[in-house]
């Protein structure tokens, strides 16, 4: 009797079809592992399965914040690589599949399991990522990358710490030579954490502020920071509200972002393509007479419109607090 196709081939023949006919253009969003998962009655991790076979064949490509999409023709190979027979163990000969998956698990590293797990965050939001996600975007067993990360709680600790590897704050090299002033200096950190957490905003979400993460990068940061309002002569109280403020002004607008993200992937619609679908009911409140105020500012702003910009908040919120700082290290 004939094998039935597995859920997820079946997912990624249909990917190919649309993408070989035109359908799915190089750069067209393909639908998130959600979309697949609710459109197919299937489990996420299958959903994964197929996107990670479509990647294998060079298909489609993840971008960081945009999800998964087609990928330009000229960086698709010929012809899908497809592992040879080696004379290995017996089910890699008569199972190519079952070969390249021992092959990758062989090729596992705890570096390797993190980073993937931090590409499936960026592009598809944290509720994205799971071990069987990860294993399946290594196109490993999901036990092998246990043998690297325990939990998912330790995945998700290692990725921030690496990615908040990425800050650059002075000695780094790559920071140049350090400002003097305290305002230049707490400026310095802010958007350098504004920076990290822009590029995965995910991070936002991992931790209430009264549960610091102990971890040695973030820490690095924290001590740029301190060591800034340290010698300022302002209390040791004082000095740790302000740090634990500008990093919460930073975490508040990072959740909007990772709520962005999140939503993109669940609906498919970008954050202007949501907002035209809402232009009948703007114009319906606006016209009611029950919000003038509302009404008076965006008749003020004209044809324009008010383009709500994360990266503007950050700056006006920034400024404002270290105008605040400012009274309590100068005096008024």
């Amino acid at each position: 009797m004939a094998q039935l196709t597995p859920p997820y081939a079946r997912i990624a023949a249909d990917l190919r079809r649309r993408i070989a006919g035109g359908e799915l253009a190089p750069g067209d969003r393909v639908p998130s592992t959600r979309q697949l998962a609710r459109e197919w009655n299937v489990a996420l991790a299958t959903a994964t399965k197929a996107l990670t076979a479509l990647r294998q064949d060079g298909l489609v490509q993840a971008r960081p914040r945009v999800g998964t999409v087609v990928a330009p023709r000229s960086r698709r190979p010929a012809q899908p690589d497809r592992p040879a027979p080696s004379g290995g163990p017996a089910t890699a000969v008569g199972d190519p599949a079952a070969g390249a998956q021992q092959r990758a698990d062989r090729e596992l590293s705890q570096e390797r399991v993190v980073r993937v797990a931090v590409g499936i965050a960026d592009a598809e939001g944290l509720a994205a990522l799971s071990m069987r996600s990860v294993a399946a975007r290594l196109g490993a067993a999901t036990m092998a990358a246990y043998r690297y990360v325990h939990s998912k709680d330790e995945l998700i600790l290692l990725m921030a710490d690496t990615v908040f590897g990425e800050l650059r704050l002075p000695p780094h090299p790559a920071a140049g030579p350090a400002p003097e002033g305290w305002r230049d200096r707490l400026e310095l950190g802010a958007r350098a954490l504004w920076r990290v957490h822009r590029a995965h905003p995910w991070l936002a979400q991992i931790g209430p502020l009264t549960r610091p993460l102990l971890l040695p990068n973030l820490l690095t940061y924290s001590e740029w920071m301190l060591g800034t309002l340290d010698g300022c002569g302002l209390a040791p109280a004082t000095a740790l509200d302000l740090n634990a403020l500008l990093y919460s002004h930073v975490l508040g607008l990072a959740i909007q972002r990772e709520r962005e993200t999140a939503a993109e992937s669940s609906t498919g619609l970008t954050e202007d393509a949501w907002m035209v679908q809402q232009a009948a009911t703007l114009a319906s409140l606006t016209a009611s007479g029950a919000y003038p105020a509302f009404a008076r500012l965006l008749d003020a702003l004209g044809d324009d419109g008010y383009d709500l910009r994360l990266d503007g908040l950050f700056e006006t919120g920034l400024a404002a607090m270290l105008d605040g700082v400012a009274r309590l290290v100068e005096g008024p």
